[in-house]
């Protein structure tokens, strides 16, 4: 129903919660090296979603989105992430999935396609990528590294590639 109308939704692999705003970096090893150690004292945790509208405003919607709970690790996740890329954001924490991007009458569409609904979904987040937005007019992110969430203790277990070791047999 919604494909029909100027709803354009995001491919499944482009679905995911923002925790750090987007900036311009100019060193991927950088920003590689940045995630890797601000991740390294999480765990695995469990995201839930709670909800499915329209949003960020209701009388304006640009966006079908599913909100989550802003839970504790979720927070201190981000604030670690905040922290190591040296970005500010004052607002609350308020995580959500973009599902669908909205073009033209936002307003229009959700009045003829209403959304708004409680939902129960829990999602094992294991993990946290570093995308790139793609070129204007391209459609996607690309992933640019993956670190897994969890105690690392081995080299690799973060989901990055081991350190090159410091001396060489």
């Amino acid at each position: 129903m919604l494909e029909r109308s100027r709803v354009r939704l995001l491919a499944a692999d482009d679905i995911h919660l923002t925790l750090v705003p987007p900036w311009q970096e100019s060193s991927i090893s950088r920003a590689t090296e940045m995630l890797r150690r601000a991740v390294v004292d999480f765990g695995p945790f469990t995201l839930e979603v709670q909800h499915v509208g329209y949003g960020p405003d209701p009388r304006r919607p640009r966006l079908l989105s599913a909100d989550c709970a802003a839970i504790g690790e979720l927070e201190a996740l981000r604030t670690a992430l905040l922290a190591a890329y040296e970005q500010a954001d004052e607002r609350p924490c308020r995580p959500n999935l973009t599902l669908a991007r909205i073009r033209g009458s936002g307003r229009a569409i959700a009045r003829q396609h209403p959304i708004d609904r409680p939902v129960e979904f829990r999602q094992l987040a294991g993990s946290v990528e570093l995308f790139r937005s793609r070129s204007r007019g391209e459609d996607g992110y690309q992933v640019l590294v993956s670190a897994s969430l969890g105690k690392t203790g081995e080299p690799g277990s973060d989901g990055l590639p081991p350190a090159a070791p410091d001396n060489k047999i």
